[in-house]
């Protein structure tokens, strides 16, 4: 049975929220009192009437449109329409000594996992020691050719590392998945403060939050840390896909707060080996390429031929050592979400040490006794492609019907190293106002961290995306799927 928070006025914003008993709730214990944490902002809150809140609301949702805070869907039927990302006004706050933990288990995995990326196209020692399957590797479809016996400046592979985390109904956080390869979100966490300063800055004066401004300013540093031999002063860009690219707002925003050109793969080009960049005055060398599109994508040269996104004969510049690419090429094979259940022997293989972090124990199809549990039991599992984002192509068992359960089934024995298996984890909960009801309810949320490891310097964003499942008792998270997003507040 539901708990009611124990509270004087029914009639406000929390209304009679209710503790779901089965899960834990960031915000209220069980027994209905507020955490600690969260007690000085409840009573802010509280002050709000409904009228209040919603005027509040609406000023947020302004101030969003007025940054052009975007995204679009795929799969919407009018393309190029974008949505504005749906934000909650009331902060997901973590004290400092939970967060110092994470941080430090954080930086450990992506250590770990750059190491990792590095021995597989070099040396192999994982594999020959039998740590990790070979054929687990060599027959994902991120394992990328080209790099192979290549060695990036500083040795950094995985430059940007977005890592996605939930926190357990036993009260610790788990590893839900690691992203590599273009992990986005980042503007979404900048953009969120400014609303939350700009809707509430009075709860600024009362609350010590760690900044997140410097993420800006920490990313070109590395971008200019990992530049060519002999490049004092390097140019930088963004290169993007262009503006019917689903994360084009991030690409534009990161830009111009770094400072730096947003190119298109038709604004650059390769002339004996050396990336440059037309302007008004002429070609200009280009030194680092922050690359917001895929692999494939990226030189039909060396990939897809009828990529009309990319720039021809990049691949062969960067492997001469003219120009980085940040993040390198065929890191996806290491956020695999088969390979991501090798990943705690991965840091203890390499760093000698136990991992911070938990895993969330997974079945991969492709093994017989995995494949068997989980055509069993489908109905208790989490089932979700290896290679796929956003949420897409996942499937919740308890929430499937006979019939989407049986297609599943079809399409795992059509492909077995194609799907992994997870128990149904108990996301916590958190208050979030729910505009049709016009009061807080517990909604489901996980959080993306943002790390950033560059020649000789490491950095963790103090907080990240809180993303929010909006639908009632939804445990997908993601804005494709309809997820928002909180503040995330990391305190002193």
């Amino acid at each position: 049975m539901d708990v009611v928070v124990r509270q004087e006025q029914a009639s406000g914003v929390f209304g009679n929220y209710q503790v779901p008993p089965q899960f834990l709730d960031e915000v209220f214990r069980n027994g209905g009192q507020v955490d600690p944490a969260y007690e000085l902002i409840y009573n802010q809150f509280q002050k709000y009437s409904k009228e209040d809140f919603r005027s509040l609301n609406e000023h947020a949702k302004m101030s969003f449109l007025n940054q052009g805070i975007t995204f679009s869907v795929y799969t919407d039927k009018a393309k190029g329409v974008e949505r504005i990302f749906p934000f909650d006004l009331f902060p997901r706050i973590i004290p400092a000594a939970e967060w110092a933990r994470l941080e430090e288990g954080i930086l450990q995995r992506c250590i770990a996992l750059n190491l990792f990326i590095q021995d597989i196209y070099n040396q192999k020692r994982i594999l020959k020691d039998k740590v990790v399957p070979a054929e687990l590797i060599f027959s994902s479809k991120n394992y990328n050719k080209e790099m192979i016996g290549f060695k990036p400046v500083g040795g950094i592979y995985n430059h940007i590392s977005g890592t996605d985390l939930i926190k357990h109904s036993d009260g610790q956080y788990y590893v839900l998945e690691d992203n590599l390869r273009c992990p986005s979100g980042i503007s979404y966490v900048l953009s969120n403060r400014v609303t939350m300063k700009r809707t509430l800055f009075p709860l600024f004066r009362e609350f010590n939050v760690r900044t997140v401004h410097q993420y800006p300013q920490e990313l070109l540093t590395t971008m200019q840390s990992v530049a060519p031999e002999g490049v004092d002063v390097p140019t930088c860009v963004v290169l993007t896909p262009g503006v019917y690219n689903s994360a084009y707002f991030e690409h534009a925003f990161l830009s111009h707060t770094m400072g730096i050109p947003l190119v298109e793969g038709r604004d650059l080009f390769v002339d004996n080996n050396f990336v440059y960049m037309k302007t008004i005055n002429g070609p200009q060398r280009v030194d680092v390429v922050y690359r917001r599109l895929d692999d494939d994508f990226l030189d039909p040269l060396a990939y897809r031929s009828d990529s009309v996104l990319g720039v021809p004969g990049i691949m062969g510049a960067y492997r001469a050592g003219n120009v980085s690419l940040l993040n390198a090429p065929g890191t996806g094979f290491a956020d695999d979400k088969a390979v991501y259940n090798y990943a705690p022997d991965i840091i203890r293989y390499y760093l000698g040490q136990e991992p911070i972090l938990n895993n969330v124990h997974t079945y991969h199809c492709d093994r017989d006794d995995d494949f068997k549990f989980v055509m069993e039991n489908m109905d208790q599992l989490v089932v979700k492609p290896v290679d796929e984002s956003g949420g897409y192509g996942i499937l919740i068992g308890s929430k499937a019907t006979p019939e989407q359960l049986s297609e599943f089934k079809n399409l795992i024995v059509r492909n077995r190293r194609k799907y992994i298996a997870q128990p149904i984890m108990a996301l916590s909960t958190h208050a979030t106002f729910i505009e049709e009801e016009e009061c807080f309810e517990p909604r489901h949320v996980d959080l993306r961290t943002f790390t950033l490891l560059g020649k000789d310097r490491q950095y963790v964003l103090k907080g990240g995306l809180s993303r929010v499942a909006l639908k009632k008792g939804s445990l997908i998270v993601n804005s494709s799927q309809g997820g928002g997003s909180k503040d995330t507040w990391v305190m002193e």
